[in-house]
């Protein structure tokens, strides 16, 4: 697929009324080390990684003090602190890391404001524009969780509030304390177990942000398992993760992908899917 390198191609995205994005954005959680954890094995490439993304037009990257832990924050900054205009990171909090492959849920309201202050630094920002509860925490009702978020809002710490990991009944919750701008849940061209999330973002005009976009890279690594992708990836001369990612962002118009890697030819294949439209014939194989 020969098309230009720009994430504006796939069109914008309001979130909150105030904020317009580019609708192909970045997940940086990739960039840390193996499994998530200290620093990645090259640096200065990842740094150079983040800045390349940014020169492909994408306007909107995803990150969390959970991702390293801290790490993904801190090279964000790195490079590209002092921020160009119109560049919106969002960052989450809610989960810790005592250890790498250990994900735990705090939904406590303390530990939420320490996790917001941190990132702050951090992120060497006087506010954050998308501030996001990384999971509810099963111990804490979610109404605390979010109330935090609400103070820390109108203590002019946050911008705007998303939510991750909910469901249906969650976000209305959490609607009903402070207004939600994003959702972030898994979902991908074969996970589909958030469409109802999904149904309820779209009708509402709440910006939906899919987490693994291209199911942990099982599109890309294992095309032979998935033979509708493939087919149309082979009509349209596109790759696989292409075809997912094109997919997506035809699939709902609240759609924002924030696909993530370490590699520069995977990131530049990734916004090549911008300009990728599928024809109703290809839509019709991607049922």
């Amino acid at each position: 697929m020969n098309s230009p390198l720009n994430a504006a191609a796939a069109g914008q995205i309001s979130l909150g009324g105030d904020l317009s994005v580019n609708r192909l954005g970045f997940g940086a959680m990739r960039i840390t080390g193996p499994g998530v954890w200290g620093d990645p094995p090259d640096v200065p490439a990842a740094v150079r990684l983040l800045r390349r993304a940014v020169q492909l037009g994408v306007n909107f990257i995803d990150t969390a003090d959970a991702y390293g832990p801290q790490v993904s924050e801190d090279l964000l900054a790195r490079a590209l602190y002092p921020y160009p205009p119109g560049l919106v990171i969002a960052t989450k909090g809610g989960l810790v890391r005592p250890a790498p492959g250990a994900w735990h849920r705090d939904g406590r309201p303390e530990h939420l404001r320490e996790s917001c202050e941190g990132s702050l630094k951090r992120l060497r920002m006087d506010r954050i524009d998308v501030y996001q509860l990384h999971a509810p925490d099963p111990t804490v009702p979610i109404e605390e969780s979010i109330g935090e978020l609400a103070r820390l809002r109108a203590e002019g710490k946050i911008r705007h509030i998303g939510v991750s990991n909910v469901t249906v009944d969650q976000l209305e919750r959490c609607q009903r304390l402070v207004p939600i701008v994003s959702v972030q849940n898994r979902y991908n061209f074969d996970d589909r177990e958030s469409e109802a999330v999904l149904a309820n973002c779209a009708a509402q005009g709440i910006a939906f942000m899919p987490w693994a976009p291209l199911a942990s890279g099982r599109h890309a690594a294992r095309p032979e398992g998935h033979r509708a992708l493939t087919r149309v990836a082979k009509r349209r001369q596109a790759s696989v993760a292409q075809v997912a990612l094109a997919w997506l962002l035809q699939h709902a118009s609240v759609m924002l992908p924030i696909p993530g890697t370490a590699s520069m030819p995977h990131l530049e294949e990734n916004i090549a899917a911008a300009s990728l439209q599928l024809m109703a014939e290809d839509l019709s194989v991607l049922r």
